[in-house]
């Protein structure tokens, strides 16, 4: 099994965002990972994420096809900008148990204040803020699993 470079594929992923493509794959030996950009989803104000795929040397195939986020029934989801997850994980508020939470609902926010932690494959994702504005909703619970593209916050 081959080391993941978390921050190389968040550099993949930028790229994959800036040049507009809908698929990046990079080879090293027999290692290979494969980004393909999401149609629809979005992390911030109709931009595309893309998905991150692995492939292990053995060639068992990881790849997966990025899930739809359940539409949410929320009747105040119409106003503002979400920001969504990255990652299939689990969502955490704070940095820790007795830790207070990262934001709260009312809270002004700018770009680069960490929103959350969602932890990926044992690895602590802090969630940037791409967009500043007013936390107006936190739509899931601590503790909570969430699949890429699910909608975290709704700010206004």
């Amino acid at each position: 099994m081959f080391e993941i470079d978390v921050a190389k594929v968040r550099e993949l992923m930028q790229a994959l965002r800036e040049h507009g493509l809908q698929e990046l794959e990079v080879r090293r030996g027999s290692d290979r990972i494969t980004l393909r950009a999401a149609g629809g989803g979005s992390a911030v104000g109709g931009t595309y994420a893309p998905a991150p795929s692995y492939a292990t040397p053995a060639g068992a195939s990881l790849d997966a096809a990025p899930t739809a986020a359940a539409p949410d029934a929320s009747p105040k989801l119409d106003e503002g900008t979400f920001i969504t997850s990255p990652f299939v994980g689990t969502f955490y508020r704070s940095p820790g148990p007795d830790a207070s939470a990262f934001v709260e609902v009312g809270q002004r926010i700018e770009v680069g204040k960490v929103l959350c932690i969602v932890e990926a494959m044992k690895l602590m994702n802090e969630i940037e803020s791409e967009i500043s504005g007013t936390v107006a909703e936190i739509l899931v619970e601590n503790g909570q699993a969430v699949e890429y593209g699910d909608r975290l916050f709704r700010v206004v």
